[in-house]
């Protein structure tokens, strides 16, 4: 982040968790041996090269006492259990023998104009989106 950006704009993962950790007070040597990682490896995630693994992120969430999930939203990105979320709705409304074709398809339009509009949407939103239209 420049010396002259603003303190509240971090937009990607990387920059919130830096921002996160500054606030905390803790310099990255200390804040990767509390999370359990390498310092090399939290440099990395902060500067954008490497995305942390979903236990990674849990770990730093841990460190940083929120979750991960807020960490994502934060960043303006669909977490990895929300995708997981998405899927299983995308396949229950695919695979339910009580729907029509028609029906399935509304169910799924109005399922994904939920989904896009809520807080954590992103724009890994529409992954979900062109899943459901491959089915």
């Amino acid at each position: 982040m420049a010396a002259d950006e603003p303190r509240g704009s971090a937009t990607t993962l990387g920059e919130i968790i830096r921002q996160q950790r500054e606030l905390a007070e803790l310099s990255m040597r200390q804040f990767a041996e509390l999370a359990g990682i390498s310092n090399p490896y939290l440099s990395q995630i902060e500067r954008g090269l490497r995305a942390p693994s979903e236990q990674v992120l849990e770990a730093i969430a841990r460190t940083l006492k929120v979750s991960a999930d807020t960490l994502y939203a934060q960043a303006g990105v669909k977490s990895p259990s929300a995708d997981a979320e998405d899927s299983v709705m995308l396949d229950a409304i695919a695979e339910d023998p009580r729907l029509t074709a028609r029906q399935r398809t509304a169910l799924r339009e109005v399922y994904e104009a939920f989904v896009s509009t809520s807080p954590r949407a992103s724009a890994t939103n529409r992954g979900a989106k062109n899943r459901s239209r491959a089915k």
